[in-house]
């Protein structure tokens, strides 16, 4: 199955979407950039393997448990104060770290309550952000719309690390955190401002019977019923649950493996080489004509990404280390952007935030256990032969979607289903 090709970077012709896509993109780097100088300072200070993996496990957990009923409240509720509800609990946590670190006060129990706090910060506006843009930009422009958001957040996750060490090594670790507590503020005043909610026509009327099991049901039903929708979550879940970016957080281990110093500068760089390939990747999915978005793609993509990633703990040199995480965040943004974009397009509307938070609960949920195949596996047999071994899991899962889907026709997503799919008003 392949999406219908669209001008190159079409949404980003819409000038709402246009500075939607910049603000969302401020603050999910952000969020990342608060990751890379915490995870810094917590190795530093505690040399400790299990609570690199905890904090994994408790930014991602959130989005295993709730994500489902975050879709539901972005479904029923005024997507803007979801987002701004979130935005307010980043804040916080980043404003937490920076006081700690800059009066020295850190203790182990303080890093639990702020891991948690950010975990909480992320899920509540992960499917409300998905929602919104599909009141900004006309139907034909959905698929880019739709495929550079999902290219924010994963360009953010890769992005935010290397601005993160460019501000720790400029700042300070302190002084980084303070500044990015107001790398947060652009898009609460943004959404303070604009008309749009996420439901087009107005914010729906609220329910008042509580989200439970029976409609837990019907989004898995809904899912179950679109073959492609299954094969991406399953896809998702399978590269979220055994790798996810588990590694960015043992990642001053293997910088230390590969000649760091105390400057930390070799560190920031392979974190910058992350984002430097996801930059290309963004770059090569809105822009070549030779790769276009489809299941079979992203299966291979993520095949791709996956053995890269295993390669990358047996790199002995640190130029062949920084090259395998280039090609690593290609093929990343890559198969998670191509992957949002068929489950976005093929959700029923009036259950969009729901199938978006079930894809949601697969793609960033099941990373809290790459916290423990990655870091708590990797405390008792060593980081870099988890890594292995999780990133081979991952590509015989590939392997297996991709002889099952050879296996399988399927009905190709022309404009008239996308039509029928996807009403605006």
């Amino acid at each position: 199955m392949s999406l219908p090709a669209t001008r190159r970077f079409a949404a980003l012709r819409v000038p709402a979407y246009r500075r939607y896509f910049a603000l969302t993109l401020l603050s999910m780097t952000a969020d990342n950039i608060e990751h890379v100088i915490s995870y810094w300072v917590m190795f530093q200070t505690f040399q400790s393997p299990a609570l690199a993996g905890f904090a994994v496990i408790s930014h991602w957990l959130p989005f295993l448990l709730f994500s489902l009923h975050a879709g539901a409240l972005a479904d029923r509720y005024d997507c803007r104060r979801l987002i701004q509800a979130s935005q307010g609990l980043f804040m916080l946590a980043s404003a937490g770290w920076g006081i700690l670190f800059l009066t020295g006060a850190l203790e182990m129990w303080h890093a639990v309550v702020l891991l948690t706090v950010h975990g909480a910060a992320g899920v509540v506006a992960a499917p409300a952000v998905q929602l919104m843009i599909h009141e900004m930009v006309p139907r034909g422009e959905l698929p880019s719309a739709i495929r550079l958001s999902a290219s924010a957040r994963q360009l953010a996750i890769l992005l935010g690390p290397a601005v993160g060490g460019g501000l720790m090594l400029l700042l300070g670790p302190a002084f980084g955190l303070l500044c990015n507590v107001l790398i947060f503020l652009p898009l609460v005043v943004f959404l303070a401002r604009t008309r749009y909610t996420g439901h087009a026509g107005g914010v729906p009327p609220p329910e008042r019977r509580p989200f439970g099991l029976p409609e837990m049901r019907a989004a898995l039903a809904a899912a179950r019923l679109e073959p492609r929708i299954m094969t991406m979550i399953v896809l998702a879940g399978a590269t979220s649950f055994f790798v996810g970016n588990a590694f960015q957080a043992q990642m001053p281990e293997f910088a230390l493996a590969l000649g760091a110093d105390e400057s930390g500068v070799r560190y920031s760089l392979l974190l910058a080489a992350n984002a430097a390939g996801a930059v290309a990747g963004v770059v090569w999915l809105e822009s070549a004509r030779v790769l276009r978005p489809g299941v079979r793609t992203a299966i291979v993509c993520a095949a791709l990404w996956a053995l890269a990633i295993g390669l990358f703990p047996m790199a002995r040199s640190f130029g062949l280390a920084i090259s395998l995480l280039v090609l690593a965040g290609v093929f990343n943004i890559v198969f998670a952007s191509m992957a949002q974009t068929v489950v976005q397009l093929l959700a029923p509307a009036s259950m969009r935030g729901r199938i978006v938070g079930l894809f949601n609960t697969s793609l960033l949920g099941l990373r809290a256990g790459s916290g423990v195949t990655v870091g708590v596996l990797g405390a008792y047999i060593g980081v870099r032969l988890s890594l292995v071994l999780s990133a081979l899991a991952v590509a015989l899962i590939t392997v297996t979607l991709l002889v099952r889907d050879l296996r399988t026709r399927s009905r190709p997503l022309t404009a008239e289903l996308l039509a029928e799919r996807q009403p605006l008003g």
